[in-house]
């Protein structure tokens, strides 16, 4: 087990809500989400609040990212980084793994027969795998893999996420979640309520959009991670 899986499960271990948050620089949806803010300002707010690991897009394209700003937040923290873009070539792994990246998101939908070549691949270099799954046919893709983690995106990336998606999927796709890999519910989760639910069901939650848009982003993202929820 790597960083990532090892930070979720030592967060449960401490009472805590296993929460990876994302440092998003852009919204195909919502538009900018800094609003002027540095990314390394955000870093240190998320590291206060306790979260168990960041996440950051590095695509350009559609979602504004930049591959040096994921190595320097790699490089200015302790938390395992998990770096989300459209990972089709090996290279991309390797290039992950040099920059001090904890994990990389790898999408069933995209890379169908290939997945569980390039998880072997990434856990060979040190990564965790967090293979994303929309729908139980890409679930059973990530079941024939080695992957550490699976996540299960609640919207719909092929939409780039302007779907109105919620952890209602969550809740339907994790009953074919196989033992013994750690599973993520990701996007779609703005409320206490939707947490309560993903949390239920799955070991932690990735949140993005609605930490950036938050007034007050560090008591916003503690509320999450302290929350009581039973």
């Amino acid at each position: 087990m790597y960083r990532m899986a090892r930070s979720i499960l030592g967060r449960k271990r401490e009472g805590k809500n296993p929460i990876i948050a994302e440092i998003k620089v852009f919204s195909p949806k919502y538009g900018d989400l800094l609003r002027g803010r540095e990314e390394m300002d955000i870093l240190r707010i998320y590291e206060e609040a306790g979260v168990a690991g960041i996440s950051y897009i590095t695509d350009r394209r559609y979602f504004k990212g930049d591959f040096k700003v994921f190595k320097k937040i790699c490089a200015s923290t302790e938390l395992p980084v998990l770096r989300k873009d459209f990972i089709t070539t090996k290279e991309e792994i390797e290039r992950t793994a040099e920059a001090g990246g904890g994990a990389i998101l790898l999408i069933g939908r995209l890379l169908r027969e290939r997945t569980g070549e390039f998880v072997d691949y990434a856990l060979e270099h040190g990564l965790d795998t967090l293979v994303e799954v929309h729908s139980i046919e890409e679930m059973e893709i990530a079941r024939e893999t080695n992957t550490t983690m699976i996540g299960i995106n609640n919207r719909d990336i092929s939409k780039l996420e302007r779907d109105d998606g919620n952890v209602s999927l969550t809740v339907k796709l994790s009953r074919y979640l196989p033992k013994g890999v750690v599973s993520v519910s990701e996007s779609g989760i703005s409320t206490l309520e939707d947490l309560k639910v993903a949390l239920r069901y799955t070991d932690a939650a990735l949140i993005g959009t609605s930490f950036m848009k938050a007034e007050d982003t560090l008591n916003f993202v503690k509320s999450f991670v302290e929350a009581r929820l039973c």
